[in-house]
């Protein structure tokens, strides 16, 4: 089993202070075997991270993808430097077709929290390659209402910290069945070979699960 956090910020996020060195130390700590940095709106804001691949080699996979806003809410895309694309506030399907035709994957991320997230607009949307079971800020009430909906369409879905803290890293990841390679994360997301976790305790306010 690979085990990666997908969604993750740091302070080139604009609304986080975390360091990313703090946040990659704190997954190895974990025993996670990757993490991607998806900073808000833009795939270069995560540009310095590039610089600790090599001094963490062996030890963790570090990836970049974004976390990208479209007009109907937020988006985890991967394989694709969005900042080239010209693009603001694009329709989802838009962003769905230049990035699928550009190979890479595009994946609505909490879809069902209200803000910033898509909704039942996934039932319409095609193109997608997973949707975004477990994120470590939803309650699980919105983390399930994903999950039924990903079964509704064969889709997988994928898990993802969300952290803003490195304290909050891998609460919740995802679990590939298939080795997963520095230049092979859209490959292994396009498999569909994987699951989503969430780890967090159960907490006596919400007997029915999590957060």
């Amino acid at each position: 089993m690979f085990k990666i956090d997908l969604h993750v910020h740091s302070k080139f996020s604009g609304d986080s202070s975390a360091e990313p060195e703090d946040i990659i130390e704190r997954a190895i700590e974990l025993g996670l075997d990757g993490i991607a940095f998806t900073e808000h709106y833009s795939y270069e804001a995560s540009e310095p991270v590039e610089g600790l691949k090599e001094k963490y080699y062996g030890h963790i996979l570090i990836f970049r993808g974004v976390e990208f806003s479209t007009l109907e809410g937020h988006c985890l895309v991967f394989g694709v430097n969005t900042d080239r694309l010209g693009l603001s506030l694009p329709p989802v399907s838009e962003l769905i077709e230049i990035v699928n035709r550009k190979g890479g994957v595009v994946i609505p991320t909490h879809p069902f929290r209200g803000s910033n997230s898509l909704g039942d607009a996934l039932l319409t949307i095609n193109g997608f390659a997973a949707i975004e079971g477990y994120n470590g800020y939803n309650h699980h009430m919105f983390n399930q209402r994903a999950i039924e909906v990903a079964n509704r369409l064969n889709l997988p879905y994928t898990g993802g910290s969300d952290a803003h803290d490195h304290n909050e890293v891998g609460q919740c990841y995802t679990e590939f069945f298939v080795p997963v390679t520095e230049d092979g994360l859209v490959e292994a997301l396009k498999s569909g070979k994987y699951r989503g976790v969430d780890i967090r305790k159960i907490s006596r306010a919400y007997p029915d699960g999590f957060f």
